[in-house]
């Protein structure tokens, strides 16, 4: 039987959506000549029959439009929502792409033929997928209870029990906490005891999984704690300092047949660098094409209302800390930079706030252009040109990057964008070089499906023109 998310369930999953798109698109042909005349604009069919080459190209573009949109990564779909908006995601995308394709190619292919195809494919592949999940969860046994004691009540530990907590369904019941700070007691936590004690503990308590959370200044501990446990019938896992390794894409990989801890694997991986560029070709192309009338609008209001260029110029960091130019509409006066030591304010913690609302370098036109992000249509070019990305950390500006903390270079790890996931929680009322976290986000959690989600926000967001100045 297939074990529910192994590469195996991916594989056959694969071969399913294909058979089935195969079926819904003969479906569609036989279906064709009983719809009811009524329909608007349907012709009269007896029969109809398909070229054979598109039953094999549909299944194709199915299948590997699911796998762009990560349809089959099982830590993407386990919950069931996840899943169906995956896998609905990926259907509509590859309609959209097989109607192009037909355009060019079958024009003649009856329109009613195709709803009738994309319906039908829709409602099998999410189909099968409930009736899957429905199976599984009937030939499931209920959970085996596992009570689960974490040794230490810091800020990892409290992690680690969120997480058991939102897992409780899967049979894990969280006991309580091993700390030797006795302040953790007073916030109201359930320390059971300090780390000395984790033998009575786990006798008192029925404990049968412990999990040693401790943060870094408490490594030296962890060693004495693992001789005590392996005397007892518990398993032990250790979860290294979350913010250590927050600052990387960690992975475990096995080195000489030793499983270790990889700090500096590449936070996109070499098919996710690929998908990436293509969709930045892609859709940033078509953007382009699509914003030159409004660019060419903002210009000539540039022109008109103040003397100087058009376009700005400003070198940026990029990935990797590469400089490069990075273009955008004239939006204040022409010695703007000259200006900013007289607009920077440092703060009480010594952090630098360098935009304000109320600029006197923005323009007319410029406020107008900030306010709804039409100065930054020209970094189109930019990523074209590969220097940016459609979604990602934004480019900083190098004397910012000279005063930032070794943990923020880290959001140099990916391409810099137009738009992340800073942009749509907050904007400018968050300045960047102060919210790293959203950028660290980004990398960790980075997907297709996540620069898609961004995209789609930041077109309200622009529209509100909140927190941009």
């Amino acid at each position: 039987m297939l074990r529910r998310y192994s590469v195996d369930f991916a594989i056959f999953s694969m071969f399913l959506d294909a058979g089935l798109t195969a079926l819904a698109l003969h479906g569609a042909a036989l279906l064709r000549s009983q719809l009811p005349d009524s329909l608007p604009g349907l012709h009269p069919l007896s029969a109809v029959r398909l070229p054979a080459h598109l039953y094999l190209i549909a299944p194709l573009l199915w299948v590997l439009v699911l796998l762009v949109v990560s349809a089959y990564d099982p830590r993407q779909t386990y919950r069931a929502a996840d899943e169906f908006g995956r896998a609905a995601f990926g259907s509509f995308l590859a309609s959209l792409c097989f109607a192009g394709l037909l355009y060019l190619t079958e024009r003649g292919l009856s329109r009613w033929l195709f709803i009738t195809f994309v319906l039908l494919d829709f409602a099998l592949l999410l189909g099968w997928r409930a009736l899957a999940r429905l199976a599984w969860k009937a030939a499931k046994a209920p959970p085996v209870r596992r009570r689960v004691l974490i040794a230490g009540a810091g800020e990892v530990g409290r992690r680690v029990a969120e997480m058991v907590r939102r897992h409780a369904w899967t049979g894990l019941d969280l006991v309580g906490f091993l700390d030797d700070d006795p302040a953790k007691r007073e916030c109201g936590l359930p320390v059971l005891g300090t780390l000395d004690e984790a033998a009575r503990v786990v006798r008192e308590y029925g404990v049968e999984d412990v999990v040693i959370a401790l943060p870094r200044r408490a490594h030296a501990r962890v060693d004495g704690l693992v001789q005590t446990l392996h005397e007892l019938p518990v398993r032990v896992y250790v979860i290294p300092d979350y913010f250590a390794l927050a600052l990387y894409r960690a992975s475990v990989e096995d080195f000489a047949g030793i499983p270790m801890i990889n700090l500096r694997a590449p936070a996109l991986n070499d098919f996710q660098r690929l998908v990436k560029r293509v969709f930045d070709l892609v859709v940033g192309g078509m953007l382009t094409l699509l914003a030159f009338p409004v660019m060419g609008i903002v210009a000539l209001a540039i022109k008109l209302d103040s003397p100087g260029p058009v376009l700005f110029r400003q070198q940026r960091v990029g990935e990797n800390g590469r400089l490069f130019t990075m273009y955008k509409f004239r939006s204040m006066v022409v010695n703007a930079e000259a200006l900013q030591e007289q607009v920077n304010e440092v703060r009480e913690d010594g952090r630098i706030i360098h935009k304000k609302p109320d600029d006197l370098r923005v323009t007319r036109v410029g406020r107008f252009i900030r306010r709804y992000s039409l100065d930054e249509l020209p970094q189109l070019f930019n990523v074209l040109k590969g220097e940016m990305s459609l979604v990602g950390p934004r480019p900083e500006l190098p004397w910012l990057v000279e005063r930032y903390q070794p943990w923020q270079r880290r959001r140099f790890a990916v391409p810099q964008g137009i738009t992340g996931w800073w942009q749509v929680n907050g904007r400018s009322d968050k300045p960047m070089h102060l919210h790293t976290e959203e950028d660290l986000f980004y990398i960790q959690n980075y997907s297709l499906w996540l620069d898609l989600v961004i995209l789609w926000k930041t077109v309200w967001v622009v529209l509100r023109g909140r927190g941009a100045y």
